[in-house]
């Protein structure tokens, strides 16, 4: 292989060994501008967007020990990053759907092969802070519901106390109104 071909494998077998996704998509009739307006929302997730030739894009696959991905013909273009990939999917989705391009082939996340429609549901994915907050919320239940159970001995209390003194229908006498009551000092005798 002539060593600019090689150079430009290793370049693409880095990109997918740091990536923990790879979306192939066809990129066929995607003008200039609509190419550069969709770097640039992939950039905004983490994610990048570059064609690439389909045989350099196998050999890299074998390079980089990924799954070989079936029916890589015409243009190609990948989608790597190093972050969520619900959002770059999501990204994706959205612009394949406002210019009816980019067409999603196949991808691979986590070493697996996903199809086209896979990339689509995890693009339906909540972004990974709202699972987060989500798992969050799950993980923060049981605390709450313990430091109910342990607080309602003490407010059970208070609340018969209460129940008690408005039963009675007096008001319960505090320290400080007695306290307030201070004697008279005695009057001076005249002699």
């Amino acid at each position: 292989m002539h060593p600019a071909k090689a150079t430009i494998v290793e370049d693409i077998a880095g990109r997918l060994n740091s990536s923990p996704f790879l979306f192939v998509a066809d990129y066929t009739g995607l003008k200039v501008t609509q190419f550069a307006e969709l770097r640039n929302r992939l950039f905004a997730v983490g994610a990048e967007f570059h064609v690439v030739k389909n045989t350099f894009l196998r050999r890299a696959l074998t390079d980089a020990g990924l799954p070989e991905i079936d029916g890589l013909k015409g243009q190609s273009a990948i989608v790597t990053g190093e972050k969520d990939v619900a959002a770059a999917a999501k990204v994706v989705k959205t612009f394949a759907a406002e210019f009816k391009k980019p067409t999603l082939r196949a991808g691979i996340v986590d070493h697996l092969v996903v199809s086209s429609d896979q990339i689509n549901a995890i693009a339906d994915l909540p972004s990974r802070e709202v699972l987060l907050a989500t798992l969050l919320g799950v993980l923060q239940a049981p605390g709450t519901k313990l430091v109910r159970v342990l607080n309602e001995p003490a407010a059970s209390l208070a609340r018969v106390l209460q129940a008690k003194v408005d039963q009675s229908g007096q008001p319960a006498e505090t320290s400080a109104e007695t306290s307030d009551a201070t004697p008279e000092a005695p009057e001076a005798v005249a002699s």
